[in-house]
């Protein structure tokens, strides 16, 4: 009995040590990460490990997997992913025995510096750099923590205080390195600096016709700041050094041209409403808007380089080597193609293409849209397949006729005229009608605000006279060719979602 009471302690000194050691791991993980943030502000172009890894992540993760990330996170994929990129991380830390953690830091870090080093913008030294620093402030971190010796409730006391406060800094310093990274883009890119020309074509304001102003329903023009963001650098948008930037157009043209951004601005710019729409967004979703651009015609630029016969496909790329493909003869058929510079009456936001982007009416953004645009290359339709075609998508993608109530949207409602309202597109071809129906029964039609433009989503509303109960509503929409919705559901991939927006409502 004496023995037995006399290992207890022992045991019980045992967990404690074993507890502390998964803990300091995990810890130590946090202190790297934090790390690599502050060395990936201080270091120009360089990502943090986290930045490296989910952008390696977005490159080889199946479609299907995609797929369902959009479905279950929405704009907010991208976020999930890093979320779940330092969770498992963290976890791992947790995991691993001390005398293997060094290898662990130091392969982690090098991994995540190879991965980094795949973007053309990021060269390997300095990645390896951050890697290293990184591996080396997480041992260091597990040292300080000193996790084997702790065998008493003092201790164990102790190395809370210790490992929380080594958190709060690990917090602290990731975001101070992610502020110094945001400011040294901008520094560098110079956005504060840029006044916006007076365009030769203004477009109309924006009048009470156009606008419903409903509660819950979406603006005729999304501001900046709500407009919906896809792209695949989200972790780490691309360097632009205003300074040195240029637009290149190469390829199968007669003149290749070069353009920087003073030239670009002093060229006869153009405003236009124009929506654009993510290939991915599902019946409903919210991955689509209106804005007003700013730009210089695509079918202008294209003309002055000179299209030779036989150029089928316009590519646009990126400074981070992203690029799209589209039909040269989306430029000429008389369709809104813009090469844009701002957006809403301001230069192009970071986060939407600063210092030039293409805007193309019609077409999904995966296949037009570019941001951060460097280069337009003419070619064949064969000779090249842009970033998302060999990932499972099509390679032609006009925007599907579309429509979505936006209010009432769940909860329970009072009895009487409910109004119905919701948003509508076809860019390029404009919308004609918009019907609504409650309960399988026929379809009314739905009052719609004035078009900005053929290129530009409608608002539309509808005065229900709702009775008590579940009630189930239905919105299509037919455009400015007669085209009536598709009723089928599909799934967004591989061109696009199709089917009825239907809503469940209780009316009480």
């Amino acid at each position: 009995m004496d023995t037995m009471h006399e290992t207890e302690p022992a045991v019980a000194a045992a967990v404690l040590s074993r507890r502390a050691r998964g803990a300091a791991g995990s810890v130590a993980v946090a202190v790297a990460l934090a790390v690599s943030e502050l060395v990936a502000g201080l270091l120009s172009g360089v990502p943090s490990l986290v930045s490296g890894v989910a952008t390696f992540v977005i490159d080889i993760v199946p479609k299907p997997i995609k797929d369902w990330a959009i479905r279950t996170f929405g704009i907010y994929d991208k976020l999930a992913l890093a979320i779940g990129i330092v969770v498992v991380a963290i976890v791992i830390g947790g995991l691993v025995r001390r005398r293997w953690a060094p290898a662990v830091f130091f392969g982690f870090g090098a991994m995540a510096a190879l991965a980094t080093a795949r973007s053309p913008q990021v060269t390997i030294a300095p990645a390896l750099v951050n890697g290293g620093i990184s591996a080396l402030a997480g041992v260091g971190a597990l040292a300080f923590l000193r996790a084997d010796r702790v065998e008493t409730d003092t201790e164990r006391r102790k190395f809370l205080f210790q490992a929380g406060s080594l958190l709060a800094l690990a917090g602290v310093v990731a975001a101070g390195g992610r502020y110094l990274g945001e400011r040294a883009r901008q520094m560098l890119a110079r956005r504060e600096e840029v006044v916006l020309p007076i365009p030769r074509e203004s477009a109309a304001p924006v009048l009470p016709v156009n606008d419903f102003q409903v509660e819950n329903l979406a603006p005729i023009v999304v501001p900046n700041d709500r407009f919906y963001r896809i792209d695949t650098a989200p972790f780490n948008p691309p360097q632009v050094d205003l300074s040195t930037w240029e637009l290149k157009v190469t390829g199968m043209v007669d003149r290749p041209i070069s353009i920087g951004y003073d030239a670009l601005l002093e060229m006869p710019l153009v405003e236009r409403y124009i929506t654009l729409s993510c290939v991915s967004n599902e019946v409903g979703g919210r991955l689509v808007g209106n804005a007003l651009w700013l730009g210089y015609p695509l079918a202008d630029l294209l003309n002055r380089a000179g299209v030779q016969a036989g150029a089928e496909q316009i590519v646009g790329r990126s400074v981070d080597g992203f690029t799209v493909g589209f039909p040269v003869e989306a430029a000429f058929d008389g369709r809104e193609a813009l090469l844009a510079v701002g957006m809403n009456g301001e230069p192009l936001p970071f986060d939407h293409g600063f210092p030039a982007r293409l805007v193309v009416s019609g077409l999904y953004g995966y296949v037009s849209a570019t941001k951060w645009l460097s280069e337009i290359e003419l070619t064949t339709w064969d000779g090249f397949d842009a970033y998302w075609i060999p990932r499972g998508w099509a390679k032609e993608a006009p925007i599907k006729t579309q429509s979505r109530v936006d209010t009432p949207r769940g909860g329970s409602w009072g009895a009487g005229i409910v109004p119905v309202a919701g948003v509508a597109w076809a860019p390029n071809r404009g919308i004609s009608r918009v019907e609504v129906r409650v309960d399988g029964g026929p379809w009314a039609e739905a009052e719609l605000s004035e078009p900005l433009s053929k290129d530009a989503w409608v608002q539309w509303k509808f005065a229900w006279d709702a009775s008590p109960g579940d009630h189930v509503l239905q919105v299509r929409a037919t455009d400015g060719d007669g085209v009536v919705q598709d009723e089928i559901e599909r799934r967004p991939a591989p061109d696009g979602a199709t089917g009825y927006h239907t809503i469940g409502i209780q009316i009480v």
